[in-house]
């Protein structure tokens, strides 16, 4: 009998073990941060630097104005939650984001705390006005706030977000830093092809929907020669288009750009009466099924513009 009880005691701790074990192996795989991006490339980054330590959300899609968000209940909630929120700042976001914040009660991701990850603050704004006057439509005070359509722009907020995971949490510094080096050095080969491929885009002549193109025609060398939105933010009308249509007589263009969230009836008309071709790019990850992460983003944005451009 007393052989018997020891083999059970045995059996039952080899089982505990066994259970502890498994449980420590499935702890250290768990995400360690709920990440809220506001915008899909934010999420993109996220999940590039963070891997499996983290596990992150886009507050908006890619065929989402960014600048027009509702709060709804399940995005409180998924803000109630966060550890750490990712997002562009420089006023994009500031139609919805302070009452979402607000409204979840999370102290974490107030203004100022190191929960809250303003990706505009780190590159240099383009557009930044001399003075803001809100009759000239929706201008940004802090300067242009589509910043992912440069690819350097990607790299600068990268090095900071790797830092900022780490110091949220300090148990995976090693980890973070390993995966950012990694996305470093991709990603820097990746801007390499992107320039050498794109080179025939310098002087390119372009007109685009929405002042949203900015750091993508810097970046590549596009010229822009007229825009559609007469103010930003106010869609164009019959007399504004025929306009431009006059102008483009004098000042022609190659193509004419929009970003995939947006009307694209405008661009079509001028696309027809103007004989350019009208070019969808999709400003953001996940917007068309070849743009599903970071780097085909840019493989797509290149490639399109390219093919308009022939």
């Amino acid at each position: 009998m007393k052989l018997t009880l020891n083999h059970k005691m045995r059996k039952n701790l080899l089982t505990a073990t066994f259970a502890c074990a498994t449980a420590l192996v499935s702890l250290s795989s768990q995400a360690a941060i709920n990440v809220l991006a506001c915008e899909p490339e934010w999420e993109a980054l996220t999940s590039e630097l963070g891997g499996n330590k983290v596990k992150v959300s886009s507050a908006t899609t890619a065929l989402q104005d960014p600048h027009r968000i509702e709060a709804r209940p399940s995005l409180i909630a998924r803000t109630r939650n966060a550890d750490l929120l990712v997002c562009t700042g420089l006023e994009l976001e500031v139609g919805w984001l302070p009452i979402l914040v607000q409204q979840s009660g999370n102290s974490k991701i107030a203004v100022g705390q190191p929960g809250n990850f303003e990706t505009g603050a780190f590159v240099t704004r383009l557009d930044v006005p001399n003075k803001v006057d809100r009759s000239e439509g929706d201008v940004h005070a802090a300067g242009n706030p589509h910043i992912q359509q440069d690819p350097h722009n990607i790299a600068l907020v990268a090095t900071a977000l790797a830092k900022r995971l780490a110091e949220i949490d300090p148990a995976n510094a090693a980890f973070y830093q390993s995966r950012y080096k990694d996305f470093s050095a991709r990603w820097n080969e990746a801007m390499l092809k992107w320039e050498k491929q794109a080179a025939p885009l310098k002087t390119v002549a372009v007109v685009e929907h929405h002042k949203n193109m900015e750091y993508l025609m810097r970046w590549l060398g596009l010229r822009q020669v007229g825009i559609l939105e007469p103010k930003p933010g106010v869609e164009p009308g019959a007399a504004h288009l025929s306009g431009l249509l006059t102008q483009l007589q004098r000042q022609p263009a190659k193509m004419v750009i929009r970003a995939a969230y947006q009307d694209g009836r405008a661009s079509q008309w001028l696309s027809e009466h103007a004989h350019i071709p009208a070019v969808v790019l999709p400003f953001t990850v996940g917007a068309d099924d070849r743009s599903k992460d970071l780097f085909s983003l840019f493989d797509t944005t290149v490639q399109r513009l390219l093919d308009a451009a022939k």
